[in-house]
């Protein structure tokens, strides 16, 4: 059973890859280093592909002082040899002596780690801090478990429930504080989705940027991917050299989830239009939504939303998780529900 001082371990390892803000496709990780006496000897963190792993970072930080160590470990050592080696095989070979992990690697091309290290003879134990080591990986999880990318959409809206105005503008409906809180959570995704029909209205960027509204590098950026058969002009915005841009000429979100699968792609960040929403609504294919609501009224205009509703028996409830004022608007974070026909009056 891990002890208190491991347990405060795991906090911290979880605090280290919480504070790495992307490492797709590859899973977020942090790994700390205890000596015998309990006292900790290093702290490390995956900083996305290429990078040495959290426990490769903690060992080649703690030195020969590893000998004899616990490693603490928020997800279980990887048994694979990808763009680096085997984190098991670098515990075994660094003296470590006991393994704390928390969440079981749902990659079955890199999960055995466990069974590798009890077979060296280090005592592993399984399952610390195991369900919040999960939600630090929820679209990464996901991904692998699902055989298809965690979709996340995102739309701003007026309180009467529209996104743009009856001659298509929709720039903008939400505020600065609004625009500035969405480049937080583009962050976190590898791929930005947008429809053809909305690249040709607003010519967006479909970047992440910084607090002054500056790109971020090339390496930093999430691929954006313009979906649908329409073709648009080379000198839009999204063929700029800032991001690397991928356009699926389809219009089934199935297709466009199993291409973006094939390209290793975990978090896909879906950001319209109403129509390209729909479909994917409509196909059961969001899994996340993030809406920011305008204290504001259009009247008529176009709807955050197009699907394919024809009765009241077709509606879905979102499961609240978040409600918060970003500056005048309002935000809402929730996951889409079900419900059955008989539950409508």
């Amino acid at each position: 059973m891990a002890s208190e001082i491991e347990i405060s371990a795991m906090r911290r390892a979880l605090d280290a890859a919480d504070g790495v803000a992307r490492t797709l496709p590859n899973p977020r990780v942090g790994c700390v280093l205890l000596s015998a006496d309990g006292t900790q000897l290093a702290v490390g963190a995956h900083h996305g592909a290429g990078t040495p792993h959290a426990e490769v970072d903690a060992l080649s930080r703690a030195g020969a002082a590893a000998r004899g160590a616990t490693a603490v470990v928020t997800l279980e050592p990887c048994n694979h040899t990808g763009r680096t080696g085997p984190c098991s095989q670098a515990l075994i070979d660094a003296g470590v002596v006991r393994v704390v992990f928390a969440q079981i690697d749902p990659n079955r091309s890199a999960a055995g780690g466990a069974a590798t290290l009890r077979a060296a003879g280090i005592e592993v134990e399984a399952g610390v801090m195991a369900e919040e080591a999960t939600d630090l990986n929820v679209e990464w999880t996901f991904a692998l478990t699902a055989g298809r990318p965690f979709v996340t959409w995102k739309y701003a809206a007026t309180l009467d429930g529209l996104s743009a105005a009856p001659d298509g503008s929709s720039k903008w409906i939400t505020g600065e504080e609004a625009r500035r809180d969405v480049q937080t959570f583009r962050a976190e995704a590898d791929a930005i989705v947008a429809g053809t029909g909305t690249v040709l209205a607003d010519d967006p960027r479909l970047t992440v940027r910084d607090a002054a509204d500056v790109p971020l590098p090339h390496e930093q950026q999430a691929l954006r991917v313009v979906v649908g058969e329409t073709t648009i002009p080379s000198h839009y915005r999204v063929f700029d050299r800032v991001a690397p841009t991928l356009v699926v000429p389809s219009r089934d979100p199935a297709m466009v989830l199993k291409h973006l699968a094939d390209r290793e792609i975990r978090h896909v960040w879906l950001e319209g239009g109403p129509r390209l929403a729909g479909a994917f609504w409509t196909a059961g294919l969001i899994d996340r939504v993030i809406g920011y609501i305008a204290p504001a009224m259009l009247g008529s205009g176009r709807a955050a939303l197009e699907g394919e509703a024809t009765t009241l028996a077709d509606l879905r409830p979102i499961n609240l998780q978040d409600l918060t004022m970003i500056g005048p608007d309002i935000r809402i974070i929730g996951t889409p529900g079900r419900m059955q026909r008989e539950d409508i009056d």
